[in-house]
């Protein structure tokens, strides 16, 4: 199978052959590893890629200095999807994360308090999202290793500071930071007016949310930021004081996640919905969910049953219907493998 490298792979593979410093290469792998296409194809490359990833933070650890923080603050992957969160200095980034998840942030009323990634687990029904705060991004602040925990993600929120007259510049150094990393926050549309086309980046997709929406003078900068970015990113009104617009908030990010839940169960028994179901990107065929339970199952598979969800959007609801390798499933199926 071909590998079908991008591009955008191939330039960050050029990067990569230049650089001259131990944290360059690093980034350089981080943003290969995000890019390159996942598929049977390259299953080699990228074990190649990893390979290469993990001794060069091992270096990278034995010289110690700038150059660890790559290799410090690379953030395992948890959960049903991997979101970061990024904005200007007090955006209120942490209050979000304290608000939406079980993670206990330093929270202050100055600046530049959150200096390493911060993860935590949203609940979302009966599955769980990683949140990952970020330090904040200025014109004065922006390390290297930042790019590559924003390119591995599966979302990005940038939030924005209602109660500040500053929003506007404060997005605009997040945005341009980010720009002169090779980083497009993709919403509504991936590509943006004004922007280099010629430049080799990479496009995370990204929402805004419009934190302290109960601020004095709130409803007023809600609109300008309609109005100048309404376009480019769907925005969600948001307060990490109140918790207003949360519930809001966990169904948008789970839905832009792309992500469906699958059950499984034995024949001849009921399926427990009480469970953990199998989290896949939507799309996933009753293969991929085989290939999930137990990778033997994709030689020995020999037909496999579906049930549809209550909430599942089919015109045709399935009972229990015998369904082929290649049959995409919706969130909430109930699957029955047999082998």
């Amino acid at each position: 199978m071909p590998a079908n490298l991008t591009p955008q792979y191939l330039a960050a593979e050029q990067r990569f052959k230049q650089a001259a410093t131990t944290a360059e290469k690093i980034e350089a792998l981080e943003e290969m590893m995000a890019l390159i296409p996942k598929h049977k194809g390259t299953e080699k490359l990228q074990a190649d890629l990893r390979r290469r990833l993990a001794k060069l933070r091992t270096e990278a650890e034995k010289k110690g200095g700038v150059s660890r923080a790559s290799a410090m603050y690379s953030v395992p992957r948890e959960g049903a999807g991997q979101i970061v969160l990024l904005g200007a200095p007090n955006a209120g980034k942490s209050s979000l994360l304290a608000r939406m998840t079980k993670a206990t942030p330093e929270i202050a009323d100055y600046p530049f308090t959150t200096r390493l990634p911060q993860p935590g687990m949203m609940p979302f029904e009966n599955i769980q999202i990683q949140l990952v705060d970020m330090p904040p991004i200025s014109q004065h602040l922006y390390e290297p290793w930042m790019g590559g925990i924003v390119r591995q993600a599966d979302l990005s929120l940038l939030i924005a500071d209602l109660a500040t007259d500053a929003m506007l510049d404060g997005i605009d150094e997040v945005l341009s930071a980010l720009v002169n990393s090779r980083i497009q926050l993709a919403g509504k549309s991936a590509l943006v007016e004004g922007l280099d086309k010629s430049l080799l980046v990479s496009y995370c997709r990204a929402l805004m949310v419009a934190n302290k929406m109960d601020a004095t003078g709130a409803m007023e900068n809600l609109e300008i930021l309609r109005e100048l970015f309404g376009e480019r990113f769907e925005i969600i009104p948001f307060s990490s004081s109140s918790g207003e617009g949360s519930e809001v908030l966990r169904r948008t990010l789970f839905e832009r996640l792309g992500i469906i839940r699958v059950y499984t169960k034995a024949p001849g028994k009921k399926a427990d919905l009480g469970g953990t179901p199998y989290t896949l990107k939507r799309g996933s065929t009753v293969m991929d969910v085989a290939r999930a339970v137990h990778r033997d199952f994709v030689h020995t598979l020999k037909f496999a049953k579906v049930w549809s969800s209550e909430r599942s959007h089919r015109s045709i609801k399935f009972d229990g219907q015998m369904v082929e390798r290649t049959h995409q499933l919706e969130d909430g199926d109930i699957l029955e493998i047999h082998a």
